[in-house]
């Protein structure tokens, strides 16, 4: 019964932490552009040395 009480609150402070993690990557753009990076990779760009 002791483990359910120490276990209880430690399970809900890792799901309060993941929902603040979730937020704060909402808020900081981490969603914005899911497919940029993936699709900046395949795009090859040749840079002129001569400039």
């Amino acid at each position: 019964m002791t483990g359910l009480a120490l276990l209880i609150p430690v399970a809900l402070g890792l799901g309060l932490a993941g929902l603040f993690a979730f937020f704060w990557a909402l808020r900081s753009g981490q969603f914005d552009d899911p497919d940029g990076a993936a699709n900046r990779i395949l795009i090859d760009e040749e840079v002129d040395d001569r400039a």
